[in-house]
């Protein structure tokens, strides 16, 4: 365990979010393997039906993702204000909701698959390996869930090397059964999405047996699910859809511009695929600082440690622009290295578009770190309405850019989409952090 409310605060901060880089690191490795096996041993209109699918899957997995680490902010509070008694309660609660939640989606993305798919404009000649790959990958929502509620509440305590842990573990076996499911057993796409579910399910396992073993909060007794008090539901359910909704509405603000990606043919499909998970890798370090800052906001607001929150809020800002400038250089001078890496194709046409939108996006980096850091402190300090005011405008500007300028200006305008929505996301976040009660009262 880890408390976030004493001590040095920069070497807090790195301590706790270094494992989660890594972790993040990690998974996007093997979402970078994944995408060149699956590209190098199945071609590329496999890898055109995975990608193809990818942001619908990253909405309701961030969904649920968002969902967990909402909870676990209430759990840090609880961790922070040293009430073992309510952390448990919120363990409890955190189990139960997680799991009918994950249900409830799993079974609506199921019955509406096809619907959905047609929604995404998927080309005709790779929608049945699409509709494969991702029926799969729903029916692992609620194993994902579950290691999500592990983790999230190993983080809530301070422990982020755990989750590091058996995650590189379910990455060593997704690699492993990624290769032995798509080429000895000839399962196509269909391997992938298996060997993804089953690496999580065992990860969750392991993970949800020693917390259970290690720590002794994390034993729950049948009266910790039987108290569940309308105002704990009330908090977790705030914090809890407040970022799984905000998360979502990034999401399918990606998922509007998917699907007009997905009129402009197989190259630019597979263009974007590679240049959005190359950008994720850039991006890494602003999630990270965010879940980070989520966490630590939520244990020193329970510990009544505002001057820590807002010292924390400016020192998290300035790591990320750092490492802002350093991405932009390595896009100016690498770009088509690692597109080749990702994809393994020689194509000029997917090269040129994904190496474009690398080479613009990157130089507006500042202004989504900003927004990351900000919306989950915001969260962190209990202000669930403000991110998600500026999450909507995100979906609402990535909309616009979607379906009036995709259709005549191709694949520029999704090239310019998100560094002109991020300017806009960003203003009402700017505004709040200066007006926010808890932080004016510091001050003062």
């Amino acid at each position: 365990m880890k408390d976030l409310t004493k001590g040095n605060i920069s070497k807090l901060l790195f301590a706790f979010a270094l494992p989660i880089l890594i972790g993040s690191i990690l998974q996007l490795t093997y979402s970078l393997i994944d995408t060149r096996i699956v590209g190098s041993a199945l071609g590329e209109d496999a890898l055109a039906a995975v990608g193809a699918t990818s942001s619908l899957s990253s909405l309701l997995v961030g969904f649920l993702q968002g969902l967990t680490n909402g909870f676990a902010v209430i759990a840090a509070q609880f961790f922070g204000a040293h009430d073992m008694k309510g952390l448990k309660r919120c363990t409890a609660s955190s189990l139960v909701l997680g799991s009918a939640i994950a249900l409830v989606i799993t079974a609506a993305a199921l019955i509406f698959l096809q619907p959905l798919l047609c929604l995404l404009n998927i080309p005709s000649d790779v929608i049945k390996l699409s509709s494969t790959y991702i029926s799969i990958i729903f029916m692992g929502l609620i194993v994902s869930m579950l290691y999500n509620v592990c983790s999230a509440l190993l983080r809530a305590i301070g422990d982020t090397v755990t989750p590091l842990i058996f995650l590189g573990i379910s990455v060593i076996l997704n690699i492993f059964l990624d290769l032995v499911c798509i080429l000895p057993l000839g399962m196509g796409v269909r391997g992938a999405a298996v060997a993804t579910v089953i690496s999580q399910f065992l990860a969750m396992l392991a993970c949800f047996i020693y917390m259970i073993k290690r720590y002794e909060i994390f034993r729950l007794h049948r009266e910790d699910f039987g108290d569940f008090s309308k105002e704990l539901l009330t908090r977790m359910f705030s914090c809890g859809l407040s970022m799984g909704f905000m998360s979502s509405l990034v999401n399918l603000g990606s998922v509007a511009l998917q699907t007009s990606i997905n009129t402009l043919g197989t190259d630019i499909i597979v263009a974007h695929t590679a240049a959005r998970k190359i950008s994720e890798l850039y991006m890494l370090i602003f999630g990270v600082f965010g879940t980070t800052m989520a966490t630590f906001c939520g244990q020193n607001l329970g510990a009544n440690e505002i001057g820590r929150i807002k010292s924390g809020i400016k020192k998290a800002i300035l790591y990320t622009w750092i490492w802002c400038a350093g991405v932009i250089v390595v896009s100016y001078l690498a770009a088509p290295k690692l597109i080749y890496m990702v994809t393994g194709s020689t194509n000029q046409v997917v090269i040129q578009n994904a190496v474009a939108y690398l080479k613009f996006d990157t130089l507006f980096y500042f202004v989504t770190a900003l927004i990351c850091i900000i919306r989950n402190a915001m969260q962190g300090i209990g202000d669930h309405i403000t991110p998600l005011i500026s999450s909507s405008l995100e979906l609402i500007g990535k909309v616009v850019f979607a379906f009036l300028l995709v259709p005549s200006l191709k694949y520029q305008s999704v090239i310019l989409a998100e560094p002109a929505v991020w300017f806009i996301m960003v203003i009402p976040l700017l505004v709040q952090i200066t007006r926010t009660p808890i932080l004016k009262e510091s001050a003062n």
